[in-house]
């Protein structure tokens, strides 16, 4: 039982190699291990049937085991609106090991209008039959795959191997119970939901083995005059885990705010860090990678209006220990640009309005007292930014583009078609983009646009004023990226946005063009507060701020 408690106490930095007296995992495989291995699966059970959207008859029925391809059917399909039980269990026990899979939200054969995708999933994990669950967060965040995004994570507690293989291996003791639940909190169903949960049956728990939790929160934006609080409970645990996810809504670089942990009731933190990168692991600044311990996952493009970053930080040889509460919370301090600033300065320590989700991982004897719950999918979702969209399949015409052809395009990045500009050569290639403004307001202009290998590069004009130097559209995969271009406040009327092709890249195939569309962007509120550049004349200067 010595072993059961270091395993189900939360010693998980032994499970996984840590520096423990004892040593670490594959020393562990050479002790006995108390219980029973178990595993509860989405495998085809006799007596069921599951073309279409069929419940399970009898989850404690032997797999099904024929030769006949129905044999095959492991998934289940949920419908909007619904709940699926992948676990529910009598202990005392562990779970060791959680595996899924399912459709993304593209279009698929199997499903062709589409499926939910992972932040309209909530996973819900309820110990010993109690009205509140342990774990409460969206199956995407929970597995450190944040807005929505399938992304590669290689770590320890957690692996999404090729961002759609889900797993994560937490040890997750129960004394009377364990039930695991999916709602599908989207308007799509659930395509093709395979699992696998491994658990140990045991004879019994030692009394202090604590419980693991995980919960997911959000502000949208943070909220001013206050830190982000990622966790606040009563009780005695220790801390092991943080995803945090963060859209921002100025330009420049967000993460200058330090994490602050207060243990057992201070009320001035003794943990207190030096920057949001920092925490992760990293140093100025966050860029993708996975660790064992720390990652960023998803990074889009850093310091411009809208961009989004997710980092997980795992707390393996070093859990965050507390006697009678602990509250971790994050400043939300960076960066920004004269426009945003009362002085008109750009400096580095300012309170910022970023967009920020996170989930909180921790072991706690006892039920925690935290208040907050994820709120339903729709409130999840990030809102919009984007004032004005003009897309570029709704402007396709003849007089809007050079020599060659405009043609409409599918691709997975956008939610209806892009246009195709194929011009032969740099000669007489251009496109344009109509849009009107009603309001005068502080915008920002970019194009939502796509770079490949036989892409070009484009000199960008609005109104017949020049933006910037030309902008190259070359990768070598073929990819979505933001074009931000202008920070301005256009007057009441209508607009042309111009490109004209200015040569390629040497290592492109040809002068092609990809527009998904244009958008105007709305700034902060105390952008149009301090009004700094309201009189100005973008036509003369025209300013993006970075």
């Amino acid at each position: 039982m010595k072993l059961a408690l270091g395993l189900l106490a939360g010693c998980l930095a032994a499970r996984l190699g840590a520096a423990q007296p004892g040593g670490g995992v594959l020393e562990n495989l050479a002790r006995p291990q108390p219980g029973r291995s178990m595993r509860v699966s989405s495998t085809m059970r006799d007596g069921e049937s599951r073309r279409g959207e069929h419940p399970r008859l009898n989850p404690q029925a032997p797999p099904r085991g024929d030769r006949s391809e129905e044999s095959n059917f492991d998934n289940f399909r949920v419908p909007p609106g619904k709940t699926h039980v992948l676990m529910d269990v009598k202990g005392p026990g562990v779970i060791t090991h959680i595996w899924m899979t399912f459709l993304g939200p593209e279009p698929h054969p199997w499903a062709p209008r589409g499926s939910a995708n992972h932040q309209e999933m909530l996973l819900r994990i309820y110990w010993d039959g109690r009205s509140r669950p342990g774990v409460e967060a969206p199956v995407g965040d929970f597995f450190a795959n944040c807005f929505g995004k399938r992304s590669e994570v290689i770590s320890l507690p957690v692996a999404v191997e090729d961002g759609d293989s889900y797993n994560c291996f937490w040890r997750m003791p129960f004394r009377k119970s364990a039930r695991v639940e999916i709602e599908n909190q989207s308007e799509k169903p659930i395509s093709l939901l395979y699992y696998n949960i491994d658990w140990i049956k045991l004879d019994r728990l030692p009394e202090e083995t604590p419980y693991f939790y995980a919960q997911y929160r959000q502000e949208y934006p943070a909220r001013s005059g206050r830190d982000y609080v990622v966790l606040d409970t009563r009780g005695k645990g220790h801390y092991v885990g943080t995803v945090l996810a963060v859209r921002t809504r100025s330009p420049s670089w967000f993460g200058e705010g330090d994490e602050k942990i207060y243990i057992d009731g201070e009320t001035r933190p003794s943990i207190w860090g030096t920057g949001t990168e920092d925490y992760f692991l990293s140093a100025w600044g966050l860029k993708r990678h996975e660790t064992p311990y720390s990652g960023a996952p998803y990074v889009d493009q850093l310091g411009v209006v809208g961009g989004h970053i997710s980092a997980y930080r795992w707390h393996l040889h070093d859990p965050i220990v507390f006697r009678t509460g602990i509250k971790v919370t994050f400043e939300h301090f960076g960066w920004l640009p004269p426009d945003e600033n009362p002085d008109y300065k750009s400096t580095s320590w300012n309170e910022r309005e970023d967009d920020y989700a996170s989930v909180a991982f921790w072991y706690q004897t006892g039920e925690p007292t935290f208040a907050a719950r994820a709120p339903a999918a729709d409130r999840r979702r990030l809102p919009s930014l984007d004032r004005i969209v003009a897309y570029a399949r709704d402007v396709l015409a003849p007089d809007r583009h050079g020599a060659g052809e405009a043609v409409l395009q599918k691709l997975p990045f956008y939610e209806g078609p892009q246009v195709l500009y194929r011009a032969p050569s740099a000669k007489d290639a251009w496109l344009e983009i109509p849009f009107a403004v009603k309001k005068k307001e502080p915008l920002r202009l970019l194009l939502n646009a796509t770079c490949s290998y036989d892409f070009g590069r484009y000199q960008v004009s609005l109104n017949g004023v020049k933006l910037g130097e030309p902008l190259d559209f070359y990768s070598p995969q073929t990819v979505q990226r933001e074009f931000h271009l202008l920070d301005f406040w256009p007057d009441p009327g209508r607009y042309v946005l111009r490109l004209e092709c200015a040569g390629k890249n040497p290592s492109s195939r040809g002068f092609y063009l990809g527009l998904e569309s244009a958008r105007l962007r709305e700034r902060r509120p105390r952008v149009a507060a301090y009004g700094h550049d309201k009189d100005k004349d973008w036509r003369k200067r025209p300013i993006l701020y970075r």
